[in-house]
């Protein structure tokens, strides 16, 4: 049989552990792993992957990148070619934009403008907020990946981004969450208490604080914490599918490690800027380390890394959010000023094999955080997560043997001069290829793709698994 690609000498990722395998190709799927060295290589295009490791491609199940209102920032295309570099061959994009994504209408629309412009795969997430039976399910039957809730208000200003987005009063978040229930899909909620954020601001502010920490000291993991209780124990009627995203502290872990104790659909992720920072990064860099919830302590840090080994959190993700220099440097004088948010896609793949290769989880659960995983909970597997036959051909190389420092000169992000959290780190090992849906699209520092190449992913709701 001739194959269109092959893959060879390979150390290959599976699900069973790392084998010596070769993968062939064809029309986008893997049609065949076998054993290393028993084709003669009758391929199109063969690819030696020699003394690399051999990987599903990594599934960023929260990002943003802000199109279609704010270009500035990032587009699907800007965003995308960042994703490809850094070994990510799905991204599920958050609703925040302008219009915010919270009608069937709307949702169209920014599926279109994927479908034009993404280098690779997206998914898109839906606002159910305005509390439309009827919106939230035409959100669900186009195809959406899950649903997000805010359960705080808007950022000031930014209402337009949020609307359909922020239920940070209980009653309206309960109604939220039951709608979305409705569609047998996951539900991810940014858990922080609204009433008790905005009294802690307001004592800061009355104080004359707007230096770095005081951002810190406006959202304590108490406000977290509290937060993703609410939300869970709302849940335990409900009964649906909730994801809390972004758990940053060991007292919201504890809170969710007590739920999942009772039974019920309840996951939580992390994401590097948490497991390799802390709050003191935040006194380095300043505003572009300004993110929602803040980096906390050391203690936070290692708690989450415990959580990552014992399931209690099943995903590793960015919350990749790109701005401008201009808007993150407005905090120089006043923190309240700058909109949270920072980078990060360029850097997953990179941060998690790093500590894989470092001793500090085995590759296979660093794949299993930041591929599979994620793939399982929102009911994509195994077309995407994984490397079996049949699944989609979303495949990343990854040389152990060579070593990535971080500059802006490198990123491809249209926020790379905001990315200063790793600015300067070195990683082990380096990305040396991206394959979505069977074609490279990322190869040696150059992105090889086309705007369009991605496709749509819709998800599969009796697919969705709930134990990690």
């Amino acid at each position: 049989m001739k194959f269109e690609t092959l893959i060879i000498n390979g150390d290959v990722v599976t699900e069973r552990g790392i084998e010596a395998l070769d993968i062939a190709i064809n029309a986008g799927k893997i049609v065949a792993l076998l054993a290393r060295g028993i084709t003669d290589g009758i391929a199109d295009t063969v690819i030696d992957a020699t003394n690399q490791y051999v990987l599903p491609g990594a599934i960023d199940i929260h990002f943003h990148c802000r199109a279609p209102a704010y270009p500035e920032r990032g587009d699907f295309a800007t965003e995308t070619r960042a994703a490809a570099a850094g070994g990510v061959t799905t991204i599920f994009e958050m609703p925040i934009s302008k219009p915010c994504c919270a009608t069937g209408d709307i949702f169209r629309s920014r599926r279109a403008l994927g479908e034009a412009n993404a280098y690779v795969n997206f998914a898109l997430y839906g606002a159910p907020g305005l509390l439309k039976r009827d919106e939230v399910q035409a959100m669900a039957d186009e195809g959406a990946i899950g649903f997000k809730i805010f359960t705080t208000a808007a950022p000031a200003g930014r209402d337009d981004e949020f609307e359909g987005l922020c239920l940070p009063e209980t009653p309206r978040l309960y109604q939220g969450m039951q709608l979305v229930a409705e569609t047998g899909l996951v539900c991810a909620v940014h858990s922080e208490d609204n009433p008790l954020l905005e009294w802690h601001t307001a004592q800061l502010q009355a104080a004359g604080r707007n230096d770095i920490a005081a951002h810190g000291a406006s959202r304590p993991p108490h406000v977290e914490a509290l937060s993703v209780a609410t939300v869970l124990t709302l849940n335990q009627k409900i009964g649906g599918h909730v994801h809390i995203v972004h758990v940053t502290s060991h007292a919201a872990l504890d809170v969710l490690r007590r739920f999942q104790q009772q039974g019920g659909s309840v996951t939580g992720e992390t994401c590097p800027n948490y497991l390799f920072f802390t709050e003191a990064d935040m006194q380095r860099v300043g505003p572009y380390a300004k993110i929602n919830p803040p980096l906390r302590h050391k203690s936070d840090q290692e708690a989450l890394w415990a959580g990552l080994l014992d399931g209690s959190l099943m995903a590793v993700t960015t919350d990749h959010s790109p701005f401008t220099v201009e808007e993150k440097e407005r905090a120089r004088t006043d923190i309240w000023r700058t909109p949270p948010g920072a980078p990060g896609v360029e850097e997953l793949v990179l941060s998690m094999m790093d500590a894989a290769l470092n001793g500090r989880l085995s590759i296979e659960k660093a794949v299993q955080l930041i591929s599979t995983n994620g793939a399982k909970r929102y009911g994509i597997y195994p077309q995407k997560g994984t490397l079996l036959v049949g699944s989609d051909a979303d495949i990343v190389l990854y040389d152990p043997h060579q070593s990535t420092t971080i500059h802006p000169d490198m990123l491809f992000s249209q926020a790379k001069h905001c990315d200063k959290l790793y600015e300067g780190m070195t990683f082990t090992g380096r990305v040396r290829r991206t394959l979505v849906n069977g074609k490279t699209v990322f190869h040696d520092g150059k992105i090889l793709g086309d705007p369009g190449w991605g496709k749509f992913v819709r998800p599969k709701p009796e697919n969705i698994h709930k134990d990690f």
